[in-house]
């Protein structure tokens, strides 16, 4: 079913990112203007994760995803996890939410302040500006299933260390397999290098459809795009964000997603 922009959210969404001028479909931006950067660590930083990188706890990670077959059993071992040392200083676990059906699935970074406080992922600043996107091209929470690459928070929101994205990286795939969605929508440098082993910067690589291979020898149609907390850093992203969510609509209508 064709889903229709939501016009009064869409033309918010123009105002806030700044956008007072309109020639087409997509954003237009000036390539040569200077851009505002952010305040904490840029997302074109972030190296691949090391795919040699196979400790005992990853190993274990695998083995326990291995055996499970609901979500349910995906949580319950989350929660009983002792492999990772991030678990001893975050406050909470905080696990994917939203549709368990989902054709649809957003995977950001981490859990913040907020996340971490609350147990759920995307709330707070970061949440309210995602649920605004969501809602420019006319989604909900309901019609998506949201998680993170990591379900602690690491301290001061540091950069992950690659021994601790090889560790959680099973329990985001075991989600994927068993959420079977159709379209992945990879929120910011970190969770793009996770899932994808990806080379290319956040910059180069958004807007660009690529493909998740899983199992099966299935493929996902999958786009990346900044996260929302660089975006609100960077005001001058938010254009070609705006850009990326039009992208997704347009293959959310190509591929019939509910």
């Amino acid at each position: 079913m064709t889903k229709q922009i939501n016009i009064k959210e869409a033309l918010d969404w123009y105002i806030w990112a700044g956008i007072v001028e309109t020639c087409g479909d997509f954003a237009c931006i000036e390539e040569n203007k200077t851009s505002t950067e952010p305040i904490i660590r840029k997302e074109e930083n972030i190296q691949p994760v090391k795919q040699n990188l196979e400790s005992s706890a990853v190993k274990n990670a695998k083995d326990l995803c291995n055996n499970i077959s609901t979500l349910s059993e995906l949580f319950e071992a989350l929660n009983k996890f002792n492999g990772c040392n991030l678990k001893n200083t975050a406050a909470s676990t905080v696990i994917g939410e939203g549709n368990h059906n989902a054709d649809i699935m957003f995977i950001g970074e981490a859990p913040g302040a907020d996340e971490d406080k609350m147990g759920k992922p995307f709330v707070g600043k970061c949440g309210k500006l995602l649920d605004k996107m969501l809602s420019a091209i006319d989604l909900n929470r309901d019609d998506c299933y949201i998680t993170n690459v990591l379900p602690w928070r690491p301290p001061g929101n540091r950069t992950p260390t690659d021994d601790e994205l090889a560790i959680c990286l099973p329990f985001l795939k075991k989600q994927i397999e068993l959420i079977k969605p159709k379209v992945i929508v990879l929120l910011g440098g970190i969770a793009l290098k996770s899932l994808m082993d990806s080379n290319d910067s956040i910059s180069r690589t958004r807007g660009k459809w690529l493909e998740y291979e899983c199992e099966a020898n299935k493929s996902i149609c999958t786009i990346a795009t900044y996260h929302p907390s660089f975006l609100l850093r960077s005001s001058s992203q938010k254009s070609r964000a705006w850009a990326d969510f039009l992208r997704l609509k347009n293959k959310i209508n190509e591929l019939e997603v509910d």
